[in-house]
């Protein structure tokens, strides 16, 4: 018998068998092993007059992260281990005393990782604290966050003795209004906010006889404020409605996303682990249960910052 495919079912199995190759690639991880990390910045036996060191390299197909190493004098003979740190990014700015120094970097993913790139050697001179720049290291840049009490840290400048610390609500535009101004001898100055605001932070190195540059200007948000309360769509209370259910409520102008509780027929047992469940969105299908059952739900919603708003009201509804 000479059984032959029509041309549609064909196709069909064409695309069956493309689509089946994306799903196996996107579970399994691609290998990075056999590639190579090509170096930008700085060059091979670059001097700086700058503390500030620009470290920039391409990025590798597939790597998630990259791991850079930082050695006074060479990788074959060390005199320390300066800077061990993963980075997401393809660049990494990071402050180095005056000295002789070699670097490279690996790219790696969850399952593999590259070989680390040949060393390149880089000296750093002594200059004036003048022509300096102070670091920022913690909190991230345009971070919202509902606590209060934050901790501001960043990295040490060689020939500082002193580091002077500014908070601002109006991006330091009249410097004798900073909301405040803190000379410290470390790297470290526990805050806390006053009230819900947007606010910008900077510091400067000092010493007897001169002073650095100032960093650049990080912003922070404050906010512990809840988002209000979501009003429920869909179904209305009591409605006998068929599988699947979209749950629907009305968008909560500060949210960024909502927490969806479900509930058994006893109104406060959860429906199953999945529950609460966080959402992106204004709607939710539900295709879970039986006929006859009884569910219950509500929704609340989430900010920024992580502030939770009171839930809504809760409502239930029959499956049919």
């Amino acid at each position: 018998m000479n059984l032959r495919l029509k041309p549609y079912p064909l196709l069909m199995l064409v695309m069956a068998g493309i689509a089946f190759l994306e799903s196996c690639d996107a579970i399994i991880e691609p290998s990075v092993s056999k590639k190579q990390v090509q170096l930008e910045a700085p060059a091979d036996h670059y001097q700086s007059a700058s503390y500030t060191i620009n470290f920039w390299w391409d990025e590798v197909e597939h790597a998630l992260s990259y791991h850079l190493q930082v050695v006074t004098q060479s990788f074959a003979s060390p005199g320390g281990l300066v800077l061990d740190t993963v980075v997401t990014r393809s660049r990494f700015s990071f402050n180095l005393d005056p000295g002789i120094y070699q670097w490279r970097v690996m790219a790696e993913n969850g399952s593999s990782q590259t070989a680390f790139t040949a060393p390149r050697n880089l000296e750093v001179e002594a200059s004036s604290i003048k022509q300096q720049t102070v670091q920022l290291t913690a909190p991230v840049n345009n971070l919202v966050t509902n606590q209060a009490f934050v901790s501001f840290q960043w990295g040490t400048l060689f020939g500082a003795t002193q580091y002077r610390f500014e908070i601002d609500t109006n991006n330091f535009a009249n410097e004798s209004t900073v909301l405040s101004n803190q000379v410290i001898p470390g790297q470290q100055l526990n805050y806390t906010f006053p009230k819900d605001q947007s606010y910008q932070w900077r510091v400067r190195a000092e010493n007897d006889t001169a002073q650095s540059r100032w960093s650049a200007i990080n912003s922070i948000v404050y906010d512990h404020t809840p988002p209000a309360v979501p009003g429920l769509v869909s179904p209305t209370n009591g409605q006998t409605v068929s599988l699947p259910v979209s749950l629907q409520w009305g968008a909560v102008a500060t949210a960024t996303r909502y927490k969806l509780y479900v509930f058994k027929s006893d109104s406060t047992s959860l429906y199953n682990t999945s529950f609460p469940l966080s959402v992106n969105t204004t709607s939710y299908s539900f295709n879970l249960g039986n006929a006859g059952d009884k569910i219950y739900w509500k929704v609340s919603a989430l900010d920024a910052a992580g502030n939770e708003g009171q839930a809504s009201e809760l409502r239930n509804f029959a499956l049919q």
